[in-house]
């Protein structure tokens, strides 16, 4: 897709991280008709189309997913996604953890404690405290991002 739209596609396909890192192994009829209409770039349609390859067309998945440039696992792993959540299931999980992970109670109950002793100290020193005492390093930062959520009424997560 040439031009200015296409351009536009692939700054949108990358944002939300639905590039696909590779369209050449789609070897689907639709994907190289020419029709722009189907871009093996699109991620998300790639997968759809996959999918609705098996299911309309009755296509078997082990050869539906080598047309489109995936693995037998991955398509089961895609339709499973679809199932339970649609079309945003096709989506890919955004890299990087998930949530807060070191903020354990633990972690968060130390924090307070040391805060309801002493509220002037800072979050660098809170980090040294969690490092010396639990033996974990966390960012100064992410202590003030946990403290904020859990003022709001977020829950720590558990491990």
């Amino acid at each position: 897709m040439p031009g200015k739209q296409g351009d536009e596609k692939l700054f949108s396909l990358r944002a939300h991280h639905a590039l696909n890192p590779r369209p050449e192994e789609v070897t689907d009829e639709a994907f190289r008709s020419g029709n722009p209409f189907f871009d093996a770039r699109d991620l998300v349609q790639v997968k759809y189309e996959m999918l609705r390859r098996v299911e309309v067309d009755r296509l078997p998945a082990k050869r539906a997913a080598a047309l489109f440039g995936f693995s037998r696992p991955s398509f089961y792993q895609a339709r499973q996604a679809f199932r339970r959540r649609g079309l945003s299931g096709l989506l890919p999980q955004r890299p990087g953890p998930r949530r807060a992970h070191k903020f354990t109670e633990e972690v968060m109950g130390l924090l307070e404690a040391a805060l309801s002793e002493d509220p002037r100290l800072r979050l660098g020193e809170l980090a040294r405290m969690v490092r010396e005492r639990l033996g974990l390093t966390v960012h100064p930062r992410s202590i003030e991002r946990a403290l904020g959520r859990a003022k709001k009424g977020g829950r720590p997560e558990k491990p």
